[in-house]
């Protein structure tokens, strides 16, 4: 039997993460994702674990090379969006990616920012990136799209500077935005500790 969930997790990959994980717990295997869907066959419980890697910094032939890798090692890959843009022509410019990515079309990388990967549950956690120098790696690309919002809604905040109500939400909205930085230089911080004191 399948079942069909609707969820958004926008940018929230590990609620997306342990959500796939509880649903592995009740002995549901992932076999395809939507914009907003997801379909599950039944199957043994705990029989699959899945991690959630973002990838929206890649070119469209590294983020393929990277999938047919993750594939090769026996994984199960699926392509999931983080935004909802329903529109025909779609086209996204990212400053932070890699060369190659800087422009993302419906024939790339757009709305393929995610891959979650699946294992069959071995009962060791489930890390793509075990090196500390990798994790860290990842950690700082992660943050890069969170510093270009944040110097948006800054540039926004200097243009509307005489307006109060704006500026006050673009500043609490610039906060927000800044707070997953913070949140992987602390992550980045602490790998760097953890590898001295191995040393």
């Amino acid at each position: 039997m399948s079942i069909k969930k609707i969820r958004y997790f926008a940018g929230f990959m590990k609620s997306q993460e342990n959500w796939l994980n509880a649903m592995a717990h009740k002995g549901y295997r992932l076999v395809k994702t939507g914009k907003l869907t997801y379909e599950f066959e039944e199957c043994a419980p705990d029989a699959y674990c899945y991690t959630v890697e973002y990838v929206g910094d890649k070119s469209f032939e590294s983020e393929n090379d990277y999938k047919a890798f993750l594939e090769g090692m026996g994984y199960r890959v699926f392509y999931k969006n983080i935004n909802l843009d329903w529109s025909l022509a779609k086209i996204t410019i990212r400053p932070w990616a890699e060369k190659g990515g800087f422009f993302s079309t419906n024939r790339t990388t757009f709305n393929r920012e995610l891959l979650i990967v699946e294992k069959e549950n071995d009962g060791k956690p489930f890390e793509l990136h075990t090196e500390k120098e990798d994790l860290a790696d990842y950690y700082r690309r992660l943050s890069y799209p969170w510093y270009f919002m944040t110097f948006i809604m800054l540039l926004l905040l200097i243009l509307l500077f005489p307006a109060p109500v704006p500026t006050a939400v673009l500043g609490v909205l610039s906060g927000l935005c800044f707070l997953p930085v913070i949140i992987a230089w602390v992550k980045i911080a602490k790998l760097k500790k953890d590898n001295k004191l191995e040393e």
